[in-house]
C-alpha cells in the first residue's frame, strides 16, 4: 500500500512550528511522526502538504493510497482500524478524517462526503493544538522506548553512573554516559546512537537525548523532556521538547515549551511556564490572529525554526515566537513576536531576508549542513506571503 501522510487543520493549529514543515516531520517521544508511522507499518510515506512546501515534502500518489493524519497518535485499535480500511473507506473522529483508502482525486473531492464511507468513529490521542506537544510527550516517549527497545539490548552502562531502574534505560551504539545520574523509576531514559551526557548530569525519566545530541556538565532534566539530534542543551529543562539541530547551552530554565529546528537559546536565557496568580495561560493563536486560552497552569515558550534569543533574554509565560526572529531587546519580549522580527520588541523592524539566509547558513554550517535553495524558497515564500506571521 502507497502511504501518504497529509495535513488537516491541525497544521494550522500547529503554526510557527508547521510554517516550514508538514506535521509529519514534528518530533514528539523519541521519533517524528514520519518516522513513527514508517516503523509501524515498515513502509516509506510521503507527505499532502501546503502547496509551497511540496517541492521539499512530495507526495508520491498511486491509483489507490492509504491516506493518513498524522495528528492522531497511534495504538494497537487505531493502527488495526487503519490496516483493515477497504477501498473507498475512511476512518473519523470527532468529524475529524483520520484515514482513507482511495484515490487522490476521492481524496480531494468535496470534503469525503460523497466518495467515502464513514467506517466508524474512535477516540484518539489527538494533537491538536502547540502544547498538545509537551504535554503528550511523556505518553509518546513511552510508546516510541517500547517500539524501539523491544527484543534489543542496552549497550553497557558505565559503573560511574547512579542508576535506577536499569531495566527502563537504554543506550544505543556510540553513547557514552558518564559520572552522571539516571532514574528511571518514573520513565524511561533513551540515550541515541553517538549521544554524550557529560559529567554531572542529573536525569530523572521519560527522557530522550536523540542521535548525536549532548548534554552539557551539570545539567538538571526533568521527566517528559526530548532533546532530539544534534542538538546542545545545558541548565534546567522540564517537560519540552527541542526538534533537531538547536542549542540550549548554557544556565537558564526552560520548562513545558517546544522549540523548533535550528533555534538558539543565548546564556541564561529564561522561560516563565506558571502566572504569578496561577491562572490558566492564553497564547498566541494563528487562526483567530488572538489568544486563545490554553486550559493550562503550566504552558512556556513555543518557537518557531531558526530563532534565537540574546544572553539573559526573559520569556514570559506562554510566549509564541515565529520563524527566524532575533531576540534581543532590552525588557520582557512580548508574548507573540512575529517571524523575522529584528529585536523581538512590538515594534521591531522586520529581519532583511538575506541576512536571515546568511545567519541561518552559518548555523547549518556548524553541522556541516547546507541551506538549500529549496529550503531558501520556503522561506522567501514564508518572508512574502505571510507577512502577518
Amino acid at each position: 500500500m502507497n502511504i501518504i501522510l497529509f495535513d488537516g487543520q491541525e497544521w494550522n493549529n500547529l503554526r510557527p512550528l508547521t510554517l516550514t514543515k508538514p506535521i509529519g516531520e514534528l518530533r514528539i517521544g523519541i521519533l517524528t511522526f514520519k518516522e513513527r508511522w514508517e516503523k509501524l507499518l515498515g513502509e516509506k510515506i510521503s507527505y499532502l502538504t501546503e502547496n509551497y512546501l511540496s517541492e521539499k515534502f512530495p507526495a508520491k500518489t498511486e491509483n489507490t493510497n492509504l491516506f493518513i493524519n498524522p495528528a492522531y497518535f497511534p495504538d494497537d485499535y487505531l493502527l488495526n482500524s487503519i490496516l483493515n480500511l477497504k477501498q473507498g473507506e475512511s476512518l473519523w473522529a470527532n468529524e475529524n478524517l483520520i484515514a482513507a483508502n482511495c484515490s487522490l482525486k476521492d481524496f480531494q473531492s468535496r470534503n469525503f462526503s460523497e466518495n467515502l464511507t464513514k467506517k466508524s468513529k474512535i477516540d484518539i490521542l489527538h494533537i491538536e493544538h502547540l502544547w498538545d506537544l509537551f504535554t503528550c510527550n511523556d505518553h509518546a516517549i513511552r510508546f516510541d522506548f517500547e517500539l524501539i527497545t523491544k527484543g534489543r539490548k542496552s549497550q553497557p552502562i558505565s559503573k560511574t553512573n547512579g542508576i535506577v531502574n536499569p531495566e527502563n534505560i537504554f543506550l544505543e551504539e556510540g553513547a557514552v554516559v558518564e559520572f552522571s545520574v539516571l532514574n528511571a523509576k518514573s520513565g524511561p531514559v533513551y540515550i541515541g546512537k553517538d549521544a554524550e551526557v557529560m559529567e554531572g548530569g542529573l536525569i530523572r525519566g521519560s527522557f530522550v537525548l536523540g542521535e548525536g545530541a549532548k548534554l552539557n556538565m551539570g545539567s538538571k532534566i526533568y521527566p517528559g523532556t526530548t532533546i532530539g539530534p544534534h542538538c546542545k542543551v545545558g541548565g534546567e529543562v522540564n517537560n519540552s521538547i527541542l526538534m533537531g539541530y538547536s542549542n540550549k547551552g548554557h544556565e537558564g530554565f526552560l520548562g513545558n515549551s517546544v522549540l523548533g529546528e535550528w533555534c538558539n537559546l543565548g546564556a541564561d536565557t529564561n522561560n516563565s511556564n506558571l502566572k504569578n496568580n496561577y491562572s490558566d495561560i492564553k497564547i498566541w493563536d494563528y487562526n483567530s490572529k488572538d489568544y486563545i486560552n490554553t486550559g493550562l497552569q503550566f504552558c512556556g515558550l513555543m518557537m518557531g525554526d531558526y530563532s534565537k534569543s540574546a544572553i539573559n533574554t526573559q520569556f514570559n509565560t506562554g510566549t509564541v515566537v515565529g520563524i527566524s526572529a532575533n531576540i534581543f531587546d532590552a525588557g520582557f519580549p512580548p508574548k507573540f513576536i512575529p517571524s523575522f522580527s529584528w529585536g523581538g520588541s512590538g515594534n521591531s523592524p522586520k529581519f532583511n531576508l538575506e541576512k536571515s539566509y546568511e545567519a541561518i547558513a552559518k548555523m547549518m554550517e556548524r553541522r556541516k549542513k547546507i541551506l538549500t535553495d529549496t529550503e531558501k524558497k520556503i522561506i522567501e515564500h514564508i518572508f512574502i506571503e505571510l507577512t502577518e506571521y
